[in-house]
């Protein structure tokens, strides 16, 4: 392993990373270096498990999206263990499919059959019940190694900081959008009903509860249309 060049290849894809324009920008970006940063990845993807429900994000290869949903339907798998315990494991790897593994019998056969080899995980964060991980995949058994797994750890620890950024960059982004889609929907009420700002605050947040409607929704309503 060229550790020096990966360390060029790191920050260069961390200036990359930042420059992002929105979260799913952010883990495509993420995914896409797995497959060249380490060594003997075929293919790379971000699960995200809520409760028992998993979502496929960046995917680079419909592999991954079929490993993902086969855990999902076993409710058995790598992700499902570290998120039934805070103290789990924060990186795994499965060396060879074509052997037993007493830990998930169902899964790494079948997965065996979706073509994958070897697989690792590390994980990006956990939150209430939400998981998520990086998982690499290679069709080949027994080809990652100790550096392939250090350097995924490096590339994970990156991601998870850039990820978490742009996470709560979108969030503010989404809070400000809200904020204004509420201040022309009063305004809208005001001029409407001829109400002061707390009234009309005070009828979208009241329509929001009574319809079970989000409150950004609700104003939103009020901008398209004109009215409630």
């Amino acid at each position: 392993m060229d550790w020096r060049g990966f360390a060029e290849q790191m920050a260069s894809l961390a200036r990359e990373l930042l420059a992002q324009s929105s979260v799913e920008d952010t883990l495509k970006c993420i995914t896409s270096a797995a497959t060249g940063l380490v060594e003997g990845c075929d293919a790379a993807g971000i699960l995200i498990l809520h409760g028992r429900q998993v979502r496929s994000v960046a995917p680079t290869e419909q592999l991954v999206v079929d490993s993902d949903r086969l855990q999902e339907r076993l409710g058995e798998g790598p992700c499902f263990d570290a998120a039934r315990s805070k103290q789990g494991e924060r990186v795994f790897r499965i060396a060879d499919f074509t052997r037993p593994e007493p830990r998930w019998p169902d899964y790494t056969p079948q997965a065996r059959d979706l073509g994958v080899g070897s697989m690792m995980g590390f994980l990006l964060y956990t939150e209430e019940e939400e998981l998520g991980a990086l998982n690499v995949y290679s069709r080949k058994p027994g080809i990652f190694t100790d550096a392939s797994e250090t350097a995924g750890w490096l590339l994970a620890s990156h991601a998870a900081v850039a990820y978490s950024s742009a996470r709560e960059h979108a969030q503010l982004e989404q809070a400000i959008t809200t904020r204004h889609l509420i201040g022309e929907a009063m305004g809208i009420l005001m001029g409407e009903r001829r109400l002061t700002e707390q009234q009309a605050f005070d009828v979208l947040r009241r329509y929001s509860q009574e319809n079970n409607i989000k409150l950004r929704d609700v104003a939103r309503r009020v901008r398209d249309h004109g009215s409630l």
